[in-house]
């Protein structure tokens, strides 16, 4: 039977297929649909996202936007000026996204219902804004989130348990709030967490109780790791003639009668002289207070001088090349020509210069307060002296006091505003800065636990080291390899300059964070013996001659410090060290399990075929000639690869 059509018929169905035909392919109109939920964005809080190039079809080149099989999948607009309410039906649209970073700007109200909608999303960087209200319970069915920081802005309520739901949950910071009430106990994976400064009461949760005090700070909370609970403080007592328990105060008068005429002497007698040990203690803490109390003053009064501690001369050393370690140095004048000088910059009412903070993250202290503050060196790098400067008990920052800067403040100020744009979780963010002719800081956060560097080589086979185990190191890998490519993807001339191990730092949960980018584009050639060297690709003549192809090159020679637990030529004070590549290939692959890997590795079958394909990738990325060694996106996706585990973590 044939199936005839009318002409008119005929010419509809026609109609339609071409229709069809024309109409682009899904993932252009879903594209086209995020293109327009950025445009929205833009114009309901403008900032920087003005200088997006809106001529062009695809949002995929715009600053802060990263694309994956034609879906916005990042969005990180960090410190751009973006100011008022993110209205709704924006965020409905970028359902791919995974990583939002909306963090130091000035974003206020609620957050937006239909960011729920984004399923996908691992990383929530909302911190420094204004945004207020209950936390949503929108976020609690954003299962996929891995990293949440809402620290810094006007969230009021309570911390709900609905944070449970959230099952893959690393970090959690929701700090410098107003949350009030009760802590929930929260039964999740966190290695960072921080409640400090809200208002919060009552005891701290069992599985909370494994993160120090200062994540609880300024709060009402107490018990483990904070001072014990009122309630916790009543003892059972011995039970009284009723046979029920006394109180403190009954068994204490009960001892009272029992105590003998020598017994009372003899706690006469021991109060006296505990009493004169408590006055001599207190004379040693307030000479030792006032000699801080010097040294703090000392900051500010003393110019360009470094009183040295006798210590140990192998950690001075290591501190020298770059390595936190303990301070054997009083920085006395680590900001000692921060005041005065007031040509160009940001100045304050009275004339003299400040601190310049990026984006609306909180002031919780100024260029007086680093004045005051106490310091050590930390290390002495490539581009100038870090010190540790502690302004109160609960604030701790690293101050990075720049050498051969020689550009002038408007050029400076241009460039380092790019690098206080860099978000991501793997670089350590720089917070602010100060110019003045004579003096150019950097204010980043304070890494604890030092430098990777510190961590591979400090101590060996001393007492007290912990070997430091492959998952730890793989780990660091990641991140630290997450950290360059993020780089990487800023732009063709976007490159680090100066990568090595003692530039990798490390959080209190040993997770990386990539120091000291985009200095190199700061700071002249040092007159002084570069003691980088060993990670320096070989067609790298002087540090302004940098490259994303010479970064590559110095990641794989930080792969081979990590794998067989050697420095590289030059990179120590000693001069110690071996041309690792080159060893490790007159090495037969078979003799690398016994002869090349670091011996506090351990050996299992499938970790150590781990470290060989490592190792392959860290000989591949020291390739001689530049063409021939893979890009950081080529070495991330190597090692997700390899690392599936590790890799799930820092999606």
């Amino acid at each position: 039977m044939r199936l005839f059509l009318s002409p008119s018929t005929a010419g509809l169905s026609v109609f339609l297929c071409i229709l069809i035909l024309s109409l682009p392919p899904p993932s252009q109109q879903d594209l086209s649909a995020d293109r327009a939920a950025l445009l929205s964005l833009r114009s309901a809080v403008g900032g920087r996202t003005f200088l997006w190039n809106t001529s062009q079809l695809t949002p995929c080149n715009w600053a802060g936007v990263k694309c994956e099989a034609n879906r916005v999948t990042v969005l990180r607009l960090p410190g751009v000026a973006l100011a008022g309410r993110i209205p709704e039906g924006i965020f409905g649209n970028l359902t791919q996204l995974r990583t939002l970073s909306l963090r130091l700007n000035s974003l206020v109200g609620s957050l937006p219902s239909d960011l729920g909608r984004c399923s996908d999303l691992r990383h929530l960087y909302l911190q420094g804004n204004g945004f207020s209200g209950d936390i949503p319970s929108l976020l609690f069915g954003l299962r996929n989130l891995v990293r949440l920081n809402l620290a810094g802005n006007n969230f009021t309520g309570e911390i709900s348990p609905g944070f449970n739901n959230l099952t893959r949950l690393k970090t959690l910071y929701l700090e410098n709030n107003q949350f009030s009430g009760s802590l929930p106990d929260l039964d999740l994976p966190l290695d960072q967490f921080n409640v400090s400064n809200n208002l919060l009461n009552g005891s701290v949760p069992k599985n909370l109780q494994k993160f120090e005090s200062d994540s609880f700070l300024g709060t009402s909370l107490c018990g483990k790791p904070l001072d014990i609970c009122p309630e916790e403080g009543t003892v059972p007592s011995q039970p009284t003639a009723s046979g029920k328990p006394g109180s403190v105060k009954e068994n204490v008068k009960k001892g009272k009668k029992k105590l003998s005429a020598g017994a009372i002497a003899g706690i006469v007698i021991g109060c006296v002289v505990g009493f004169a040990l408590l006055v001599l203690i207190l004379m040693v803490v307030c000479r030792k207070k006032g000699n801080e109390r010097s040294r703090a003053v000392g900051i500010a009064a003393i110019k360009h001088e470094e009183v040295e501690i006798p210590g140990d001369k192998s950690a001075r050393e290591a501190a020298e090349n770059g390595n936190y370690g303990n301070g054997y140095t009083v920085a006395a004048a680590a900001a000692a020509a921060m005041t005065g000088n007031a040509k160009g910059g940001e100045v304050n009412g009275s004339g003299v210069k400040k601190l310049v903070f990026f984006g609306n993250a909180t002031r919780v202290f100024d260029l007086e307060d680093l004045l005051r503050a106490s310091a050590e060196v930390l290390g002495k790098g490539t581009f100038g002296t870090a010190y540790k400067a502690v302004l109160d008990a609960a604030t701790v920052v690293a101050v990075k006091r720049l050498k051969d800067v020689t550009m002038a403040e408007r050029e400076f100020r241009e460039k380092i505003e790019v690098v206080g744009a860099m978000d991501h979780e793997n670089l350590v963010p720089l917070r602010a800065y100060y110019y003045s002719r004579d003096e150019k800081l950097l204010v980043h956060d304070f890494m604890p636990m030092g430098s990777l560097s510190a961590l591979i080589h400090g101590n060996r086979g001393g007492p007290g080291r912990t070997p430091l185990n492959w998952e730890i190191r793989a780990r660091i890998a990641m991140g630290a390899a997450n950290g360059l490519n993020y780089l990487h993807s800023q732009g063709t001339s976007s490159s680090h300059g100066n990568f090595k191990s003692s530039n990798i730092l490390l959080t209190k949960s040993k997770e990386a964070r990539v120091s000291d980018f985009g200095l190199a584009q700061l700071v002249g050639p040092s007159p002084t013996p570069n003691r980088g060297t060993g990670y320096r690709a070989p067609e790298v003549t002087e540090g302004r001659r940098v490259s994303q192809k010479a970064d590559v090159y110095s990641f794989g020679m930080v792969m081979l410090e990590l794998l067989t637990g050697k420095p590289p030529v030059n990179s120590v004070m000693n001069e110690e060290g071996v041309d690792l590549r080159r060893w490790v290939e007159s090495m037969d692959r078979g003799e690398w399990r016994s002869e090349v890997l670091d011996s506090e590795l351990l050996r299992n079958e499938r970790e150590a075929a781990e470290m060989e394909e490592m190792l392959q990738l860290g000989i591949e990325c020291t390739e001689q000639h530049p063409d021939k060694r893979p890009t950081m996106e080529d070495v991330v996706r190597r090692i997700q690869c390899l690392l599936p585990a590790i890799a799930e973590t820092h999606e």
